[in-house]
């Protein structure tokens, strides 16, 4: 049997493992650094045999994203079989690969401690000494519920129960035997660099009716290096943690008492979202929005309309008025269809596009909510654009025009996906293939590479996801473009074409940031809390030498004001140092030092984060800033007239 391996032909033997094959066409180097096997997509151990219909195959390496999947899903395995060994008592449930790294959910009697940690990543070391090998079983149902429940694991009983079939595979190495698809690295020594994180609490399938169970987060990596330098990330990421940041620099706080996972802005955090939504909306009048205001609450027989009261009630809130049930908003697209339907449209009135900075609510499960980035009340810059479908390609490449002019001002790379249909969905086959064609199209034109993401669109529609790549190189997603003609359907939206006929129009979901909340915390921590002077709640800080300028500093302070600076002023009788530090501890860009000699020459000495520019003028210093605000719009081609706010004090 021949087998293509990197465009090179590999003569296959009977009983040939995925290992065997890829050793004869790679160095003893290279075949080092393989931890699994792709055959036509499919993720496959090294030793599971070359099946007959596999003709292509590829090296799966460690420090590809695929090969990082496998070391870290094995780590999880590894980890469990040491807290076994460490603790029996513990039953185990499920240990996937995430996104950074692993994690596995015990049920143990008492709290895992830092000592436990140490003690569990010990006796993973002892394993990975030990070269165990993985090893694959496929068995029946009854075989493997037999087995689990002689081991005391009564969870996985239940998980077989939930995936249904009457054969499974099992994987072991050592005395550990866990329920899995796999795949994963051949034995326990190619696990070379891992590191314990943290244990939290996580409910039993995420629901908090179910029982507590205990989750310990690592990471794995190739190489010590590739650890070494993750490590690193997290130590920066966590100086820069929007939790932490954002009261320090008094910008906003949360409130258990009031209620989880949801913000209170303070007067300068409500002043910088201020300053950012009137931007997006000064742009969104430029490039043909109309801005509309929506209610909190709606009838629920509308979200039953829209589907999505069946598709999505688990995550809304609902009410009683005068004894008719009512939902929450949790999405801003029922309210916009029915502001389209207030009137019958021509077709020479299409596009019609409507933008709300709309407050939504959605209810989230209490252990995922963090910080800014995940909450239950949040702001949408939320858009339905209404049109023909003649229109449809030129408005999605608008909305991608203005997903990048947005990013770019924040020098933020973007990585886009198309996500098609998911199996819990309305509309038909036909619309949902021309919606995807529709995306698929617009970005070919722009020439903009995207990946497909099969089954994770909207219930309604296939999407655009647009993630965002910060200093850290951390991913975020945060926009996305949705076509619907689904919805229009469903709330008898039409218009009247040329012919005098009633058609139906189709529908563009996007929102840019995605959430206000959450796009500010991102950008928290992307400039670690300086923010660009354009954005900056305070622009420049005002600061004495000794209580003898405190009337020129007034003076200025007026001066630089009315120049449409945000400014103010510290005159307190501290030492310049003390208040100079404190400036930029709160990440204030400018400071203007006002002495005796500035006095005397009526003008502030300028210092921009840390270096010193010298003595100018009241109209030179404002020059400074309000030339530094503009210049990120004008590198992205836009224009942008602030407009002045007094400080909060």
């Amino acid at each position: 049997m021949q087998i293509s391996v990197g465009g090179e032909v590999v003569e296959a033997q009977a009983g040939d493992t995925c290992g065997d094959v890829l050793s004869k066409a790679l160095s003893k180097k290279k075949f080092k650094q393989v931890v699994a096997a792709d055959c036509g997509g499919t993720i496959l151990d090294l030793s599971r045999p070359i099946g007959d219909g596999c003709t292509e195959l590829q090296a799966v390496f460690e420090d590809t994203p695929q090969g990082l999947d496998v070391i870290r899903h094995s780590a999880a395995h590894i980890m469990a079989e040491a807290v076994k060994r460490l603790f029996p008592d513990a039953q185990v449930t499920i240990g996937p690969s995430i996104e950074s790294g692993f994690f596995y959910d015990f049920d143990f009697e008492r709290p895992f401690t830092p000592d436990d940690l140490e003690a569990i990543e010990a006796e993973m070391k002892s394993s990975v000494g030990r070269d165990l090998p993985f090893e694959r079983s496929e068995v029946s149902k009854d075989e493997a519920k037999a087995l689990f429940e002689g081991l005391g694991e009564h969870y996985k009983g239940e998980i077989m129960d939930d995936l249904g079939g009457e054969e499974f595979s099992l994987y072991a190495h050592g005395e550990f035997t866990d329920l899995c698809r796999g795949p994963h690295i051949p034995s326990t020594g190619k696990l070379k660099a891992f590191k314990l994180m943290s244990v939290a609490g996580a409910y039993w399938r995420g629901d908090e009716k179910n029982k507590m169970l205990q989750r310990i987060y690592g990471t794995a990596f190739g190489s010590e290096k590739d650890l070494k330098k993750h490590l690193n990330q997290l130590e920066e990421a966590k100086k820069r943690d929007h939790r932490k940041l954002g009261p320090a620099l008094d910008l906003f706080s949360f409130h258990e008492e009031g209620g989880a996972g949801m913000a209170y802005w303070h007067p300068k955090g409500a002043l910088l979202r201020t300053i950012l939504e009137d931007f997006v909306n000064h742009e969104m009048l430029k490039r043909g929005y109309d801005i509309v205001r929506t209610p909190q609450i709606l009838k629920r027989e509308l979200w039953e309309t829209s589907g999505h009261y069946e598709n999505y009630r688990e995550n809304m809130y609902f009410t009683e008025i005068d004894d008719v049930p009512y939902g929450v908003k949790p999405m801003n697209c029922v309210a916009h269809m029915m502001i389209y339907n207030t009137g019958l449209k021509s077709y020479r009135d299409l596009p019609k596009r409507y933008f709300e900075f709309g407050v939504v609510h959605r209810h989230e499960m209490s252990g995922v909510l963090h910080g800014l980035l995940r909450v239950r009340q949040f702001t949408q810059d939320d858009a339905h654009i209404i049109c023909r479908p003649d229109q449809l390609h030129d408005e999605i490449k608008g909305v991608m025009d203005w997903i990048q002019a947005l990013m770019g001002l924040f020098e933020f790379e973007c990585m886009m996906e198309i996500s098609t249909r998911p199996e819990k969905s309305i509309g038909s086959e036909e619309d949902w293939e021309r919606a995807t064609s529709a995306l698929m199209n617009a970005m070919d034109d722009m020439g903009l590479p995207y990946q497909i993401n099969e089954g994770d669109g909207a219930f309604y529609g296939p999407k655009i996801d647009v993630k965002l790549r910060d200093c850290l190189g951390r991913e975020w997603q945060c926009s996305t473009i949705q076509v619907d003609f689904t919805l229009p359907e469903r709330f008898d939206m039409v218009y009247i074409g040329e012919d005098g006929e009633r058609h139906r129009p189709v529908m563009v979901h996007r929102a840019i940031m995605g959430s206000v909340e959450r796009f500010i915390g991102v950008l928290t921590e992307h400039y670690a809390g300086a923010f660009p002077t354009w954005l900056a709640p305070v622009q420049a800080r005002i600061v004495t030498v000794t209580d003898a300028q405190k009337e020129f500093a007034e003076t200025a302070l007026t001066a630089l004001r009315e120049r449409g600076v945000r400014v103010e002023a510290d005159l307190r009788n501290e030492k310049l140092g003390y208040k100079v530090r404190e400036a930029q501890v709160q990440k204030i860009p400018y400071i203007f030092v006002i002495g005796d000699k500035e006095v005397e020459s009526g003008g502030v000495n300028v210092r921009l984060r840390g270096e010193n520019l010298g003595l100018k003028t009241f109209d030179e210093a404002a020059g400074m800033v309000l030339t530094e605000c503009q210049e990120p719009f004008k590198r992205g081609g836009m224009s942008y007239s602030f407009s002045s706010y007094p400080i909060p004090v």
